[in-house]
């Protein structure tokens, strides 16, 4: 008798982390997601708030990769905190958008809807990655919750 024909019989229950319940679906991970999400927020903030951004300046692409990259962060541990891309890319959209207009006020910087676009794109691609599909357990029975709630 296999592990699997125990699981549907009422035996030993399969322990966390084993595939049936990502360890980060819990709520204490996606407290940590949040908090990690609110300091990516507040690094973007915080870098569009100065004429002058750490290091040498950034010419396109190299801005625009910046862009995708840091909302592909965003997006990726909103969907971790959240487990739901519509809301994941909703925020992080809505932060991108506020950002640009944030920055229209800042001597020295100027908004662009071409880095909302890359914006956009790098939080679309980070809210499908963090909540893609994460796989299935020995016995060929997927995680129902992640089945049900997981698909592109």
């Amino acid at each position: 008798m296999g592990r699997g024909n125990a699981d549907r019989t009422g035996g030993t229950p399969p322990r966390p982390g084993l595939g049936l319940t990502p360890p980060a679906t819990s709520s204490r991970f996606r407290a940590v997601w949040w908090l990690i999400s609110l300091g990516i927020m507040g690094t973007i903030w915080w870098l569009s708030s100065s004429a002058d951004t750490p290091g040498p300046p950034l010419v396109h692409p190299l801005d625009w990769i910046a862009h995708f990259t840091a909302y592909f962060a965003l997006a990726y541990t909103l969907g971790r905190a959240t487990g739901r891309r519509d809301i994941a890319l909703l925020i992080a959209v809505w932060w991108g958008a506020l950002d640009e207009v944030h920055q229209a006020f800042v001597p020295g910087r100027d908004a662009g809807v071409i880095d909302w676009l890359f914006d956009l794109a790098g939080a679309w691609i980070g809210s499908r990655w963090a909540t893609r599909r994460r796989g299935t357990r020995e016995d060929g029975e997927g995680d129902a919750e992640t089945v049900r709630n997981q698909t592109w």
